[in-house]
């Protein structure tokens, strides 16, 4: 099933992608996130979610939430460039980007067998866990690399290393 598209979403698009997908049985696998400054740690994170499933949908954060998540200095690139280059790489299969501060409103209506997020936290410590559950999913913890972050590209950034 070839479901890849370089162009990002509607959220109403990605519900009929999740929908054909399932209905031909392959497992859905989300993650979300800000994606600020494309690293590695985000290419190596996005094929770790994608090895456990079928179809890897992308929530990113709009510019007005990663405001008010990281602080009126970020985003540093725009939403749809950020959507863009995200829906550009080999594991994921669609990207679409989300307003609210949270993912709990698209992982409701998404209902990912696997929603996946980084082993910063306890799996108990992320707001998106009973809602995953709550759909028949589970929250899946992948390893991040240290020392790969957008904040630490922006800080090696202003110090001129």
């Amino acid at each position: 099933m070839t479901v890849k598209s370089n162009k990002p979403r509607t959220l109403a698009a990605t519900k009929i992608l999740v929908k054909n997908a399932r209905k031909k049985g392959k497992k859905i696998v989300t993650t979300n996130g800000c994606f600020d400054i494309l690293h590695v740690g985000h290419v190596r994170s996005l094929t770790a979610a994608k090895q456990l499933g079928d179809v890897l949908v992308v929530g990113i954060n709009s510019d007005a939430s990663v405001r008010a998540l990281k602080g009126k200095s970020r985003p540093i690139v725009p939403e749809r460039e950020r959507a863009e280059m995200l829906a550009a790489l080999e594991p994921v299969d669609a990207v679409f980007v989300f307003r609210e501060k949270d993912p709990k409103k698209w992982l409701a209506e998404l209902k990912p067998d696997i929603h996946v997020k980084g082993r910063e936290h306890k799996i108990n410590e992320y707001i998106e866990k009973d809602t995953v559950e709550r759909g028949g999913g589970k929250l899946a913890l992948i390893s991040l690399r240290k020392g790969k972050s957008t904040t630490n590209i922006i800080k090696k950034i202003q110090e001129g290393k």
